[in-house]
């Protein structure tokens, strides 16, 4: 039996479609730190980008924990309406240097708890921000382990490190990147630091937003390159008729 040139090009849509699609998916899938990178020994601001899921059930909760690896003398959270912020500190083995003092504790977690009537409800997201410094100047990457909560009882487990050579794991682990500063870059003045940082998060949502927007535009060009073409092979076989 042989496919008609309709079906043939409607299968082709179909096909075009959801790959345009799936290749869009992954900036959505998982929790993110948004931006991916900062400089190294500033100070940063940067968001724990948290998508929505479920199709059923919203989130009411997300923890965040700090590596203890490489602590941080300052962490501080935007305020947020709607949202609880709570710091937990714990204990360092060794003390850390800050503006000539020592701190013997650092935020070792970071959680936020929705209020009444609060949520991320199905096919949201939500920001939670945090300031941050002085990042460490010996690592690579600061990982940020989280768990998120659905108000049915369901705790996702942001957990999994990534490993070189290896494909990402399906629950990943926010990864922030740290690059190398020179000496004008983290002279100034840290809270300026973290405001320009700030102002870079936003223009790298902007971008991704934008890359989002451009690909969906893309899926509709597509689709419409092929329905037109569906339009013209079906007028052609009425014509052959």
């Amino acid at each position: 039996m042989r496919t008609s040139p309709a079906r043939r090009l409607a299968g082709a849509a179909a096909l075009a479609a959801s790959t345009v699609i799936a290749l869009a998916a992954p900036a959505f899938a998982h929790v993110t730190v948004q931006p991916g990178n900062a400089q190294q020994g500033g100070y940063s601001a940067v968001a724990f980008r948290v998508p929505n899921e479920s199709d059923t059930a919203s989130t009411i909760k997300l923890e965040v924990s700090l590596p203890m690896d490489h602590p941080l003398a300052s962490v501080r959270t935007q305020p947020m309406p709607g949202w609880t912020a709570t710091l937990e500190k714990s204990k360092l083995d060794k003390p850390l240097k800050s503006h000539g003092q020592d701190i013997n504790e650092a935020v070792s977690k970071i959680t936020w708890t929705a209020d009444a009537g609060t949520k991320i409800a199905p096919g949201q997201f939500q920001e939670f921000r945090v300031s941050l410094g002085a990042l460490p100047t010996d690592t690579e990457k600061l990982t940020f382990k989280a768990l998120q909560t659905y108000d049915n009882g369901d705790v996702v487990r942001w957990i999994d490190e990534a490993k070189d050579g290896q494909p990402e794991p399906a629950k990943p682990a926010p990864v922030l990147t740290l690059t190398k500063a020179d000496a004008a870059a983290t002279s100034g003045d840290h809270h300026m630091s973290a405001s320009q940082d700030d102002k870079s998060g936003d223009q790298a949502s902007a971008k991704s937003d934008d890359s989002t927007a451009r690909t969906l535009g893309v899926v509709g060009i597509v689709v419409g390159v092929i329905g037109a073409a569906l339009g013209v092979a079906g007028l052609r076989r009425k014509s052959t008729s």
